[in-house]
């Protein structure tokens, strides 16, 4: 913690803060507010109500009509605090609706039915942090099968990529061969082209194997990346070749190199590799909305579009929903992010 306060208070001036100092704490507060602030907004949101995410202007925190429990009534009564016609101010239960005009009731005295304007209250809140969205949205939405799906779309696609990549950064590394220049431009210059150039030509091919509804069809046409194949094979040209011979004057096969060599040493690029692509996929939204029709083999983030109706939009479990699906992404991330520095920050150097 010390560590951290002197961090904190460290002065671009020798004793106190300068013009510096300022820009660069403006900056920054900036900078966390924009990364962290649609996140945080969205957590609070996933507690509120409908009623209460379409009011404006919108509140920050969540806020719940507070309501009583009076004896003769079967449900508890919301609370709301009546101006009264000579000025003073009592709290009062509401019985029923009807039009502008509220029958109310003295929680204390029941019995008792007074008529106000709806205008002349204002409701009792306060702030309230219940899980009724989350639990609602768990039984009204397939979760657990479609987190299933999720998980095994992601750690498949997620090793596969991390195998098919790997022997191209490796034959592309360190292999001397002719075009290879040429076989790594183009790979590159696939980033240029757009998903929606492609998505017809590669429905096509998912159609003709019989991979429609189908978890490989998701599983398998994402495999090979370009980036991927860049960032490891950047990383690998770091690995002096003369290890690689070595291995090679004392029997080892190619593929052994490959994995008893390469690949422990490319570790750190491969856990890099490993967070992009597990964010990739569990985030994908189109290709799985094109490939899969039946509900059972949704994945989490298509599954979220059921909440979708033609007429209404539960906003308030998508949100609930969508926090429950950010949680293994963020696990995932703080267990490796420490590998992204690391493998970015080798990864070219000689």
């Amino acid at each position: 913690m010390s560590f951290i306060g002197d961090y904190l208070t460290r002065t671009h001036g020798r004793k106190r803060l300068d013009r510096a100092d300022y820009l660069t704490y403006l900056y920054l507060i900036i900078g966390t507010v924009m990364m962290f602030g649609p996140v945080i907004w969205l957590v609070m949101s996933s507690f509120k109500t409908q009623a209460e995410l379409v009011r404006f202007p919108p509140r920050f925190l969540p806020y719940r009509q507070d309501t009583v429990s009076v004896a003769g009534y079967d449900d508890p009564l919301q609370l709301y605090n009546v101006t009264m016609d000579d000025g003073s101010v009592r709290q009062l239960a509401q019985v029923r609706r009807v039009g502008i005009e509220a029958q109310m009731i003295d929680p204390a005295a029941p019995d008792e039915i007074v008529r106000v304007n709806i205008n002349q209250r204002q409701p009792v809140e306060s702030i309230y942090f219940g899980f009724e969205n989350y639990v609602d949205g768990v039984e009204r939405f397939s979760f657990w099968t479609y987190f299933r799906n999720s998980i095994v779309v992601t750690a498949s696609a997620t090793l596969l990529t991390l195998f098919i990549n790997s022997m191209a950064a490796f034959a592309l590394s360190k292999y001397q061969f002719r075009g290879k220049d040429t076989v790594l431009m183009l790979t590159i210059g696939t980033l240029m082209v757009p998903l929606s150039v492609i998505l017809i030509p590669a429905f096509l091919v998912i159609t003709q194997v019989g991979w429609n509804n189908n978890l490989l069809g998701i599983i398998v046409p994402a495999a090979a990346t370009p980036t991927g194949v860049f960032l490891l094979r950047q990383y690998m040209l770091t690995i002096p070749d003369e290890l690689l011979d070595s291995a090679r004057i004392d029997g080892a096969s190619e593929w052994r190199i490959y994995l008893q060599i390469i690949l422990p040493l490319a570790r750190p690029a491969l856990a890099v590799l490993a967070i992009f692509s597990i964010m990739w996929r569990w985030n994908d939204f189109l290709w799985p909305l094109i490939v899969l029709s039946r509900n059972e083999l949704f994945t989490i983030q298509v599954g979220l579009n059921s909440f979708q109706g033609e007429l209404q939009t539960q906003w308030n479990l998508i949100l609930a929903m969508t926090v429950l699906t950010l949680l293994p992404i963020t696990l995932v991330f703080a267990f490796l992010q420490k590998y992204i520095t690391t493998g970015i920050a080798t990864t070219g150097m000689k």
